[in-house]
């Protein structure tokens, strides 16, 4: 199974609409992103592979992107993720390590950074090519442990972690230059001690690009800044802030798989 954009928001629809839960525009937002990530980027051959490249969702509740992408890799099955927020279920709102291909549980905001980098540390001791990267939110950066994290991984000239802000521009209650403006954040990333790459999260070749031209053996941490549009692909849903919880009624599920299922 090919791991697609399309076949990914066609996913994050289905589940959402099944299970009556939101968060749907987060991960929308995202799923250019992560299908690089998934089709191109990633070393994992297995998930069991202990070499295998690490990836933290920091933004851990647009998980359904994530878990799109393990079913359309071929390490989730359509029974278990149908469990989407179900009883019982590994597939939460947010991820859970317990889920085959799932490196670290994640939803607490401002966490993500400081795992990868540890697990960015960790390969370097054990003398591993393997590599981390974590996916934020730009208002996940209003949290301070994202920057204890950031410096941390610069003194450390940890050249083997990758981190993915999905700057989409908004958050649960609003935009986020109104509720605390973090722009201009490449520049913020830069007075750091990052290596910076600005791109277009939807531009598929853009984002493939990037990540293979990056030196991980080598220099400073690498960052993508990704101006994404939030709720993207679904007209009524693009920087709505009420798509970051509200579920779909019947026609609005419609409308936004016709639109998903139009796209090129």
């Amino acid at each position: 199974m090919r791991c697609s954009p399309k076949e990914i928001r066609r996913i994050i629809l289905k589940q959402s609409k099944r299970a009556h839960v939101g968060h749907i525009g987060s991960a929308l937002s995202i799923a250019d992103i992560i299908a690089v990530l998934y089709a191109d980027t990633l070393r994992v051959p297995n998930p069991e592979d202990p070499e295998r490249d690490r990836f933290v969702l920091s933004k851990g509740h647009a998980a359904l992107a994530l878990y799109a992408a393990l079913f359309l890799s071929g390490w989730l099955d359509e029974e278990q993720l149908d469990t989407y927020c179900g009883d019982g279920s590994l597939l939460g709102v947010h991820p859970e390590h317990a889920l085959r291909g799932v490196d670290f549980a994640s939803g607490s905001l401002g966490h993500g950074m400081s795992l990868a980098a540890g697990a960015a540390l960790a390969a370097r001791l054990q003398r591993s090519p393997r590599r981390a990267f974590a996916l934020l939110s730009d208002a996940e950066c209003n949290c301070g442990p994202v920057w204890e994290a950031v410096m941390f991984a610069a003194h450390h000239k940890l050249s083997n972690l990758i981190a993915i802000v999905d700057l989409n521009g908004q958050q649960a209650l609003g935009y986020t230059q109104q509720v605390l403006s973090l722009e201009p954040m490449a520049a913020r990333w830069s007075a750091f001690g990052w290596d910076v790459h600005e791109v277009d999260g939807h531009d598929l070749p853009e984002l493939r690009e990037t990540f293979a031209r990056l030196d991980t053996t080598s220099g400073p941490p690498h960052v993508l800044i990704a101006r994404t549009v939030f709720g993207k692909g679904v007209s009524y849903m693009q920087s709505q802030i009420k798509w970051h919880y509200w579920p779909m009624s019947d026609a609005e599920y419609q409308q936004a798989l016709n639109e998903v299922e139009a796209a090129p």
